[in-house]
């Protein structure tokens, strides 16, 4: 094995993806459906809730929408 320059160990973002890569690998095999709805993926990744009130907020005030500091 070469060690790459500069590599200072594991890449956490990289462990990160790949932990929550596997969640959603496990929700898709225990679905009793084909595919994994939106709503599904975000609960599984903990996204769900914030993803909701990011949209609220963008469709309230389109000042504060994440084009508003561009």
């Amino acid at each position: 094995m070469v060690a790459r320059c500069g590599s200072a160990g594991p890449d956490s973002v990289a462990l990160f993806e790949i932990d929550l890569y596997g969640d959603l690998m496990i929700a898709a095999s225990s679905a009793d459906e084909d595919r994994l709805s939106p709503d599904r993926i975000d609960e599984v990744l903990g996204v769900g809730a914030d993803r909701a009130a990011r949209l609220r907020a963008d469709r309230s005030d389109p000042a504060e929408g994440p084009a508003a500091g561009r």
